[in-house]
């Protein structure tokens, strides 16, 4: 077949001489002889839609043969479509650089990842070290008081120094400990769950109609300090008139991910058989149990935590995590036939040579109380503008919770150790037992689970409560809520008001430190004593 090939000079190049020679084009097409011209140097190709190919690709470095083999014909493909090598070749180089800027974007994303892993690793190891630090200096100092809570207001004196003489020491501070801080944030609630999946081992020997009027001094005690503690706040900032200004915004914690979930699950399951299969895989029943019974609370508080907020009001996560942990135990004790109270027994061990799951989360709580300083640091300048109603709040509140506790508990006809035993329920755990040791004949084992009581009812219906009585600023509501349900209340508000936790941190530790030093004092004792009867 004949084939042709036509060049056009460059010195001729309008819409008309274009139209002009495309007809030349088709009619050299039509003739039987062939009519082969090689391209010149001062000629251009064109395609049929009239654009100048040859430049474009000396542009691109294109092989010579490629502009030479334009021709015209039955094999005429390449003429016809000089338009789609040009654009092929486009993006064959468009492709090409996107590979290597998404390789480039891959590669950083991973080093981000790594380096982001090692700063939580580095960070919070660091926190762990100077709270396992204290805790063995007072040990060996003999001091009773919880050596997190002076940790926590050293570190927050630290911080406000460098920020008045050092300003970008005090940021560069508080940026290498972010990771840290948002970790503990998030799973803040899961670190005051072990007392609580214990508590059937704790109320046991209580008798019921005993247990009856604990409920009701531990029920109406809370929601009694937590109306004086938050209307005393809002009554001295009147008094002072002190203008309400917004809080520094703190970062909600981030949703957990399904394959966060795909991944506790799977422990779980391994673990779970594993443990059925070989009681003692790992040395002792605790150790073996752990990873099951870690991972059954866990995915208990990652379940209650994607619960609709409506349903949270009344049924908190760390409700749905107790009871997650507890269908595990139960499960586990009934399936392997050694009952509930002996997994019980191994996910709280205290024991730190053979640690269960409890031990393993509450090894954290020093950890927490120490992270407050950072929350409270940054609300410093709201902490500062409203310290009279922080104080006064808390001082209040703290007296009228040992000393009504007392009242009740006489007027119902409540034995008086049992009375005493439940003196500081809202109080922090540590705080609560060195307090009840200074009283003659009471039940530590009660106090501790007085105290969890009373933090789980306030974690579960504090912040509906906080809605009905209009208690709208953060202020009023961290300190009414930490005055009356200490820890648990404050992991509960904060993981859904973060704005609040400062306030909440300052009035938990300022309401066990003041409960401490008030019960330390003999004349304060003795007149709780004649209260009580």
């Amino acid at each position: 077949m004949a084939t042709a090939l036509a060049t056009v000079p460059i010195l001729s190049f309008s819409p008309s001489t274009h139209r002009h020679q495309s007809g030349s084009f088709l009619s050299a097409c039509s003739t039987s002889k062939p009519n082969f011209h090689r391209i010149n140097r001062i000629a251009t190709p064109l395609a049929l839609n009239g654009n100048p190919v040859l430049d474009r690709y000396k542009q691109f470095n294109a092989p010579k043969g490629l502009v030479h083999s334009t021709v015209l014909g039955l094999n005429s493909s390449n003429f016809l479509q000089m338009g789609s090598q040009e654009s092929c070749f486009r993006r064959r180089i468009a492709v090409n650089s996107m590979g290597a800027e998404g390789g480039n974007t891959l590669t950083s994303t991973i080093s981000q990842k790594v380096f982001g892993l090692l700063h939580l690793l580095v960070s919070l190891g660091l926190i762990l070290a100077i709270d396992k630090y204290l805790k063995k200096a007072f040990v060996a100092a003999a001091i009773k008081f919880p050596s997190a809570l002076f940790g926590m207001f050293c570190i927050f004196s630290v911080l406000v120094i460098l920020d008045t003489t050092v300003p970008a020491a005090a940021t560069s501070l508080m940026n290498f400990f972010q990771p840290a801080f948002t970790f503990i944030q998030r799973w803040l609630p899961l670190f005051y769950v072990p007392s609580l999946v214990v508590l059937p081992l704790s109320v046991r020997d209580i008798p019921a109609a005993s247990g009856v009027k604990i409920c009701f001094i531990i029920v109406g005690g809370w929601l009694a300090t937590l109306c004086v503690a938050g209307f005393t706040a809002i009554t001295v900032r009147k008094i002072v008139k002190t203008q309400m200004i917004d809080p520094e915004p703190m970062a909600k914690p981030s949703p957990f991910s399904p394959l966060e979930l795909l991944t506790w699950s799977g422990i779980f399951i391994i673990s779970f058989t594993t443990a059925l299969l070989y009681p003692t895989a790992l040395g002792t029943s605790a150790r073996t149990c752990l990873p099951f019974l870690l991972a059954s609370t866990v995915l208990g508080y990652m379940f209650g935590s994607g619960l609709p907020s409506a349903v949270k009001k009344v049924f908190h996560p760390i409700i749905c995590c107790t009871l997650s942990a507890d269908l595990a135990a139960f499960a586990f004790g009934f399936l392997s036939q050694s009952g509930l109270d002996h997994v019980l027994g191994c996910y709280l061990t205290k024991v730190s040579s053979d640690p269960g799951a409890g031990d393993v989360l509450m090894g954290f709580l020093g950890a927490v109380i120490l992270s407050f300083a950072f929350s409270m640091f940054k609300q410093r300048k709201l902490v500062k503008r409203h310290a009279s109603e922080i104080f006064t709040s808390v001082i209040i509140s703290t007296l009228f919770s040992l000393y009504s506790t007392a009242l009740v508990g006489r007027l119902v006809g409540l034995e008086p150790t049992l009375t005493i035993s439940i003196l500081p329920r809202c109080i922090t755990v540590a705080l609560a037992l060195s307090i009840v040791s200074l009283f003659e004949g009471a039940n530590s084992s009660l106090t501790a689970a007085v105290v969890v009581v009373t933090g789980l009812i306030g974690a579960n219906f504090v912040q509906a409560m906080l809605d009905k009585l209009q208690f709208r600023d953060p202020i009023a509501r961290g300190i009414a809520t930490a005055s009356s349900a200490h820890g648990l209340g404050t992991a509960a508000l904060s993981a859904k008001e973060p704005e609040a936790l400062p306030f909440c941190a300052i009035a938990y530790a300022l309401t066990g430190i003041f409960g401490s030093v008030v019960c330390s004092v003999p004349a304060v004792r003795q007149s709780l004593l004649a209260v009580v009867g």
